[in-house]
């Protein structure tokens, strides 16, 4: 009657027994070694004639780079855009009154609707401003003096000498938006050419929970090959780019740290890393490589070092699985794709690969979203 009773407590730890089982080894095929057996894996200072160290599961390796961003730099003057507002100020000089209070004889307001008053005018959706006597005028594209010159062009058909003056009263054509872990986000207004570091500074820092190795700037929905990490804690200037209207400065959290597991596993998509941090037969293991079989014995695996630089990997499971290397421990963004015949190539890997990257692509890496996305 007692054994009856505990007959379901029995079987669901024996339950847990396997899967934890399946979950440390990753495969329940490989058998070819008898329970208990204890291997010593040599030192790794052990390397066969080509320098290769024979007990790394790693059988290819290759570094990957994306050449940096090379631009001129913008124009020193503000461009004037749409939904700017410009103050034109237009007067008369009279130099006889310098020395007065009054020292210039204007256009009066009947006369031309601004006298020497700055009124505001705000560049429409098309780039045109609305004057008096003059109509529409198309400012898009110019600087301050560019329209200065164009209206001293303009005036003297309705009044003699006149003298003008047009600055910029509000900046609202060239936005730069601040997101993500920063201590002052949104979007703010460049009243001159920004470059990187001074986008960064309008963030005003960043809290402790950031991810400066991930961070990433976005241009017209593709990631920019900069390294914003190289730039602040190794001054690297080849990465402080000037900046357009439109650009994201992104800054991420380091809170939700995932792998990638795609290809042939029953489950794929991404696995969380846990605090005790995660190998790569635990990664597999989690998407179901006891169904998948001999090809799991080799998978491709893509490393992000940075936004420019990045490792292709192949990789020998079984040689982990027999005990002949250690457990390879994976770090965040890594991409594990486990092919589905065994002679496949790494072209072709990454071509299988494709179509998946591009459903994820929001969250993953800057390497990989400049390297095999955006190219």
């Amino acid at each position: 009657m007692k054994m009856t009773r505990n007959k379901p407590i029995i079987s669901a730890v024996l339950f847990l027994m396997l899967f934890t089982f399946l979950m440390l080894t990753g495969c329940a095929t490989y058998r070819d070694m008898p329970p208990g057996t204890v291997k010593d894996i040599p030192g790794q200072e052990t390397k066969d004639k080509n320098s290769q160290n024979v007990h790394s599961p790693i059988v290819e390796q290759q570094i990957v780079t994306v050449s940096p961003l090379s631009e001129p730099p913008p124009p020193p003057d503000y461009i004037v855009g749409p939904y700017d507002v410009l103050s034109i100020n237009v007067s008369k000089p009279d130099f006889s009154g310098m020395g007065s209070a009054s020292g210039s004889s204007s256009l009066t307001e009947s006369n031309l609707g601004t006298g020497t008053q700055a009124t505001g005018y705000r560049v429409d959706g098309k780039g045109n401003i609305q004057l008096p006597f003059v109509g529409t005028l198309h400012v898009s594209g110019m600087t301050q003096q560019d329209i200065q010159n164009q209206l001293m062009k303009i005036y003297p058909k309705y009044f003699k000498d006149p003298w003008v003056a047009v600055d910029v009263k509000e900046y609202k054509s060239q936005p730069l938006y601040i997101l993500g872990q920063f201590n002052n986000t949104g979007v703010i207004y460049m009243d001159r050419p920004f470059n990187v570091l001074q986008g960064l500074a309008m963030g005003k820092g960043y809290d402790a929970s950031a991810n400066p190795r991930a961070a990433r700037i976005i241009r017209d929905k593709k990631v920019l090959p900069v390294d914003i990490y190289e730039l602040l804690m190794n001054a690297d200037q080849s990465q402080n780019i000037w900046l357009k209207p439109g650009d994201t400065i992104y800054m991420p959290d380091n809170k939700n740290r995932v792998v990638f597991v795609f290809g042939a596993a029953k489950g794929g998509g991404p696995v969380s890393i846990p605090p005790a941090g995660l190998n790569l037969l635990q990664a597999i293991a989690t998407v179901g490589l006891q169904e998948i079989g001999y090809h799991a014995r080799r998978v491709f695996l893509i490393r992000s070092f940075s936004p420019t630089r990045g490792q292709l990997m192949l990789i020998d499971v079984d040689k982990i699985i027999q005990g002949d290397a250690m457990p390879m421990a994976l770090t965040e963004g890594d991409i594990i794709y486990i092919p589905k015949s065994a002679l496949t190539t790494w072209n072709e890997a990454l071509g299988e690969m494709l179509p998946t990257l591009s459903a994820f692509s929001a969250i993953l890496s800057p390497f990989v979203q400049i390297k095999y996305l955006s190219q």
